[in-house]
């Protein structure tokens, strides 16, 4: 069982930058691979990013240029760099992990966080 949770969320202006972390438990977090999700009001959830267990990444094409995806084995976590924040990037990230070891695009994961609200004014 893996546990994560994420945090750094906020409140930012657009144009502005925020780091999202996920910190997860257990001893085998290199082997996953993990991923950022979000989920804006009324609408369904959606890929953002994900990096694998060789440090492979996807973006989706909407985050492409403006968020980079990484990950610090030795401190279990996965961060979002997110910059030029518009305010369509409004919306909860969920931060998960998958066993594949994969950066899957899909919502396939096994585990999930609970989520942290980011907010990007105009």
């Amino acid at each position: 069982q893996v546990q994560l949770v994420e945090s750094g969320g906020g409140l930012v202006q657009a144009g502005g930058s925020l780091r999202l972390s996920c910190a997860a438990s257990g001893r085998t977090f290199s082997s996953y691979g993990m991923g950022w999700f979000r989920q804006a009001p009324g609408k369904e959830r959606e890929f953002v990013a994900a990096i694998g267990r060789l440090g492979g990444t996807n973006y989706a094409d909407s985050v492409k240029g403006r968020f980079t995806i990484f990950r610090d084995n030795g401190k279990n976590t996965v961060y979002l760099q997110m910059n030029s924040l518009k305010p369509e990037d409004t919306a909860v990230y969920f931060c998960a992990a998958d066993r594949s070891g994969l950066p899957r695009t899909n919502d396939d994961y096994d585990y999930w966080g609970q989520g942290t609200q980011v907010t990007v004014s105009s």
